[in-house]
């Protein structure tokens, strides 16, 4: 299985810009596809966006969407979030999760049975 590790998270004011990313070692990370998913406090985890293995398609969230870009390096086995125009309501702990299929990832109710997580990072936004 590939290992992920999360990083780039943090405290941001309101309309600002933060970029995650997650770093992946094991397999062989252009066989996953991968996901970002958020948590907020006494909220169940959701979808935020997915990239194909190939990096050639991508997916949001209806409340991102515009806001929000998955990208992939298969190179350097890393995925990015870029976050910009942040708001409040942003604010989740947020895990990269992985999955040979793009079409699990973006399943609703994915979050409770995909396999493969990072321990998350913290974005805060304020208002």
């Amino acid at each position: 299985q590939v290992q992920l590790v999360e990083s780039g998270g943090g405290l941001v004011q309101g309309g600002g810009s933060l970029r995650l990313s997650c770093a992946a070692s094991g397999r062989t990370f252009s066989g996953y596809a991968m996901g970002w998913f958020r948590q907020a406090p006494g909220k169940e985890r959701e979808f935020v966006a997915a990239i194909s293995w190939s990096g050639s398609n991508s997916y949001y969230r209806d409340s991102v969407k515009g806001r929000f870009t998955i990208s992939r390096d298969n190179a350097k086995n890393t995925v990015h979030l870029q976050m910009n125009s942040l708001k409040p309501e942003d604010t989740a702990v947020y895990y990269c999760a992985a999955d040979p299929s793009v079409v699990v990832i973006t399943t609703p109710g994915s979050n409770r049975y995909l396999e493969v997580w990072g321990q998350g990072t913290l974005v805060t936004v304020s208002s």
